[in-house]
């Protein structure tokens, strides 16, 4: 199911939007998309939570420093629970799917595409 712009959310669209439109963070995730895939050894769902659950970690370290950014350690404000709630909606596992995705070499995505059952 989506519900925005072909993404579970506003907070998943959004943080896959920063991403893509930074030239240098575009190419960092492409590569760790890639990094992934092979340690997973192909296997698509090892390398979905591999992946997942790295995204999930980059940004939560993120968001403190930013937060950090404002007051020398991170705030307990109102702004910081509201950045925290936020992050917890995004779907990593949805951007980690679409780094797959767009990384996965192309015999292996023709394949996995065969292999797909239509009714």
């Amino acid at each position: 199911m989506t519900d925005y712009n072909g993404w579970t959310n506003y907070e998943t669209w959004c943080v896959k939007l920063w991403m893509d439109n930074d030239e240098y963070t575009y190419n960092d995730w492409n590569d760790r998309a890639r990094e992934a895939w092979d340690a997973a050894d192909h296997d698509h769902d090892e390398a979905r939570t591999r992946l997942a659950d790295m995204l999930r970690d980059y940004w939560d370290r993120e968001s403190d420093e930013r937060l950090a950014e404002l007051g020398g350690q991170v705030p307990n404000s109102c702004y910081a629970d509201l950045l925290n709630a936020a992050l917890s909606e995004v779907d990593w596992h949805e951007i980690a799917d679409s780094l797959l995705e767009d990384n996965q070499p192309e015999a292996e995505a023709t394949e996995a595409d065969d292999d797909t059952v239509t009714p």
